[in-house]
C-alpha cells in the first residue's frame, strides 16, 4: 500500500518536471529558429543589392564590396578600395560585370566613396538605417566578398562604439574583400559600412575585431554629393 501511495504522489511531480523540461527545450528551439529565420530573411533580401568590386591599383588588384544605394547604379563603398584606381570593375549578384566611374570620395578618416555603373536594368537598393540607435551587445550581420568568396554572411554583435574615432566595433568576421560592405541590424538596415580589421599580422586575417563607419556619416556624405551635383 505504501509503495502504491508513494508512486501515486510522485508520478504527477515527475510528469510536471518532464513537461517543464520539454517546454524549455521547445522554447529554446523556437528562439533559435526565430533568430535563424531573421538572419536568413535579411540575407535573402539584402544580397541582391550587394556588389563585388575589383580595382586596379599600382600595388595590384584591390578587392572590396559595395552597396547599391540607387537603382540607376550608384554604389557606396570604402574609398581605400578604389582610390587612385585606373580601372574599376563591379560584379552584381546576378553575375554581370560593369565598368565603374568615381563620383565622389570622402578624403577624411571616414573612408567612403561613391561610384557609378550603367546597368541595363534597375538594381535593387539597400536601406540605410540610423547609427544613432546602435547599442553595444546588439546582434548584427555583415555581407561581403572576403578573399573573393562572393556573398558571404557573417554574424556577431556590436562590441564597442568609439565615438571619438567615429567607428563601430564588431566581432562579426570582416576579412580582406569585405571593405565597403554593409553592417546590418536584424531588420536589414545598414547601420555601418565595413572598413577594416585589427590584427597583429598586418590585417591578413580576422581575430574578431572589425570596424565600420557609422551609416549616419555615410548619409551625410551622400547628401553632400547630391548637393554638389556629383550624385
Amino acid at each position: 500500500m505504501f509503495k502504491k501511495t508513494f508512486f501515486a504522489l510522485i508520478l504527477p511531480l515527475i510528469l510536471v518536471m518532464l513537461s517543464n523540461v520539454n517546454n524549455e527545450v521547445f522554447a529554446s528551439n523556437a528562439a533559435r529558429s526565430s533568430d535563424e529565420s531573421a538572419s536568413i530573411s535579411v540575407y535573402e533580401r539584402i544580397t541582391p543589392s550587394i556588389v563585388a568590386i575589383d580595382a586596379d591599383l599600382d600595388q595590384g588588384i584591390s578587392s572590396g564590396t559595395g552597396c547599391v544605394i540607387d537603382p540607376s547604379g550608384i554604389i557606396l563603398t570604402s574609398s581605400h578600395v578604389i582610390n587612385k584606381s585606373k580601372n574599376i570593375e563591379v560584379t552584381t549578384q546576378s553575375g554581370k560585370t560593369y565598368k565603374a566611374s568615381v563620383l565622389a570620395i570622402l578624403k577624411d578618416k571616414n573612408d567612403l566613396a561613391l561610384i557609378k555603373i550603367l546597368p541595363k536594368e534597375k538594381l535593387p537598393v539597400i536601406r540605410l538605417g540610423d547609427s544613432e540607435t546602435v547599442k553595444v551587445g546588439q546582434r548584427v550581420l555583415a555581407i561581403g566578398n572576403p578573399f573573393g568568396f562572393r556573398g558571404t554572411l557573417t554574424t556577431g554583435i556590436i562590441s564597442r562604439i568609439d565615438y571619438d574615432r567615429k567607428k563601430i566595433q564588431t566581432d562579426a568576421a570582416i576579412n580582406p574583400g569585405c571593405s565597403g560592405g554593409p553592417l546590418l541590424n536584424l531588420d536589414g538596415e545598414v547601420i555601418g559600412i565595413n572598413q577594416s580589421i585589427y590584427n597583429p599580422d598586418n590585417n591578413r586575417s580576422n581575430i574578431g575585431i572589425g570596424f565600420a563607419v557609422p551609416v549616419n556619416y555615410a548619409k551625410e556624405f551622400i547628401t553632400l554629393a547630391k548637393n554638389t551635383k556629383k550624385y
